[in-house]
């Protein structure tokens, strides 16, 4: 795994859109594994601008996303779909079908699952983007997932409520329910790009490049991959020895 130290959160934006954009101009027809939350929204914006003002092409670009909440559709301004539509899709011009996630509001869970399942095995991630909680959970895969899983529904930790009830009126509001993308999905990934900024990321990010291999901090099986880059600011580097 490399580990590069930004000084903050502008600059982990910024090394972080080099290697993003790389992997288009490399490939115009890639396939990026997308993430949603606070974290990568600096990404977002500069590959908005650089679109804007350089015209980076995104027509033939194809996106999987890594998990959405149970029970919000894609109108709903806190499911994942909105957040994708509003802070990245619409701003880089990428047609609407050439974007995929989960279905919040599948009826069948297990056949969405499948569905999702299959879909990444024909478009494997030519890179996979990831945020990490404060726990160690990578998409939704908390603590005591299996390293061999694959696209599931999983009942959310409450540490991850927490984290994610600030995008949210009242906690209470925050579902309980998600699908996520599971941790051999996102091992298949060609190249990883992990991002973490602020404190509170620290000891997550402290076990996940110094502690053990183990689903009880599921990011770790990341440090199997061949082709893994973390990008973290001077705060959540803040344990590291």
């Amino acid at each position: 795994m490399k580990v590069i130290v930004a000084k903050d959160y502008e600059e982990l934006s910024e090394r972080a859109f080099e290697i993003m954009k790389a992997v288009v101009q490399n490939n115009p027809q890639a396939v990026l594994g997308l993430a949603t939350g606070s974290t990568p929204l600096g990404l977002y914006q500069k590959m908005v601008k650089d679109h804007e003002r350089e015209g980076t092409s995104y027509q033939k670009i194809r996106t999987v996303n890594l998990d959405e909440y149970a029970g919000l559709g894609p109108e709903n301004d806190q499911s994942y779909a909105y957040f994708m539509k509003k802070n990245l899709f619409d701003g880089i011009g990428i047609p609407p079908e050439n974007t995929h996630i989960e279905n919040g509001l599948a009826g069948d869970t297990e056949a969405e699952c499948a569905r999702y399942n299959a879909l990444l095995s024909d478009l494997r991630q030519d890179i996979q983007l990831l945020g990490i909680g404060s726990n160690g959970h990578i998409a939704f895969n908390e603590p005591g997932t299996p390293f061999s899983s694959e696209t599931h529904v999983v009942e959310l930790a409450e540490s991850t409520i927490r984290d994610n009830s600030r995008l949210f009126e009242r906690e209470e509001d925050v579902p309980r329910r998600a699908f996520t993308m599971g941790l051999k999905n996102i091992m298949n990934a060609e190249k990883i790009l992990v991002l973490a900024n602020g404190a509170n990321k620290a000891k997550a990010v402290r076990g996940l490049v110094e502690g053990e291999i183990t689903e009880r901090l599921p990011a770790s099986v990341l440090r199997m991959h061949p082709d893994c880059t973390l990008i973290v600011d001077e705060d959540a580097a803040s344990l590291l020895s």
